[in-house]
């Protein structure tokens, strides 16, 4: 069955442009409430700016009995990145980023972590004649050669994302990620896929799956969902469940066998309840798929004729017999 895990910081005070959510809570405390969530096991935090302590962070993990799935490296929300960090056209502030990816894998190693995850939000741009565009590339394989290249007992994964907190990411798109780590050909080196940012990004997350588990690259995954517009960081199957039935359908296919790990805002409803939704749904679903007859489905699938294939759809997946 499926590892679960949740990105910390939503277990804490979130905020969107007018709004505060839920209450500000300590890393022992976010924590706390973790160990009460039913069906997980696992934490991604944000480095820096959510742990910086080894030993208090080890001290929590212990006292609650968690693993860590990822090591989130926040390459964002220094002034200095404000218009890229990866990309800058200051070396000094390419230099600075790089650094930081380098001291989250140092933190992953002292607390037991097997990868860091950076999604470079700052490293896009907003209008025509903003950024040379191959000067920018090389930018991001060198950048990202170098942190990737350090410590390579502990992999890099990418995550993509289309657009926040610029107009258009560089990297935007699975394909494009897997472009980015062919030019990079640094073994050490893998792809966050979040199911959200596939969705609005006009991808096919299923699809996603089976372009990254075809390449030589390790591949770990966010759930959530949204309404296709926005990354709204919804809980998952809200907005588009068939698509993330077939989400799963793959990851199994492929023996994926890393965390599931919760990307999903709370906001406007119970903590416990909207990660408990997420696990639920999850665990019932990838159940579903053990008991169905997939080479029956695979078989229809092969045959062509959609309408047989929705009618097994009706009677296997939404139980409409």
């Amino acid at each position: 069955m499926p590892k679960l895990a949740i990105i910390t910081g939503f277990l804490s005070q979130t905020k969107d442009r007018f709004h505060n959510y839920n209450a500000p809570l300590s890393l022992d405390e976010k924590f706390a409430l973790m160990a009460k969530i039913e069906g997980y096991s696992g934490v991604e935090i944000v480095y820096p700016y959510e742990v910086q302590d080894v030993q208090e962070t080890k001290t929590a993990l212990a006292k609650y009995s968690l693993a860590v799935a990822a090591i989130n490296v926040n390459v964002k929300a220094e002034p200095e990145f404000r218009n890229g960090g990866l990309t800058s056209t200051d070396p000094a502030i390419r230099a600075k980023a790089v650094q930081f990816i380098k001291n989250a894998k140092d933190f992953a190693a002292d607390v037991g972590a097997d990868k860091v995850t950076c999604c470079p939000l700052g490293d896009g741009y907003e209008f025509s004649f903003q950024y040379d565009y191959a000067a920018s590339w090389r930018h991001l394989i060198e950048t990202f050669s170098e942190a990737g290249s350090y410590r390579p007992e502990i992999p890099l994964f990418i995550e993509y994302k289309p657009s926040e907190t610029r107009g258009r990411c560089f990297i935007d798109t699975a394909a494009k990620a897997l472009c980015l780590l062919n030019d990079m050909k640094v073994g050490a080196m893998g792809v966050t896929l979040d199911f959200g940012h596939s969705m609005y990004g006009n991808e096919n997350p299923a699809e996603a799956v089976a372009l990254l588990a075809a390449s030589p690259y390790k591949y770990y995954v966010h759930i959530n969902d949204n309404d296709g517009k926005w990354d709204w960081d919804y809980f998952c199957g809200t907005k588009h469940f068939l698509e993330y039935v077939e989400f799963l359908h793959y990851l199994k296919k492929y023996g994926y066998n890393d965390f599931f790990t919760s990307d999903t805002s709370p906001t406007r409803w119970d903590i416990r309840g909207t990660f408990e939704a997420n696990s639920r749904l999850t665990l019932k679903i990838w159940q579903l798929l053990e008991n169905i007859d997939t080479p029956r489905l695979e078989a229809l699938m092969v045959k062509g004729d959609y309408l047989q294939t929705w009618k097994f759809i009706e009677q296997n997946i939404f139980s409409l017999r």
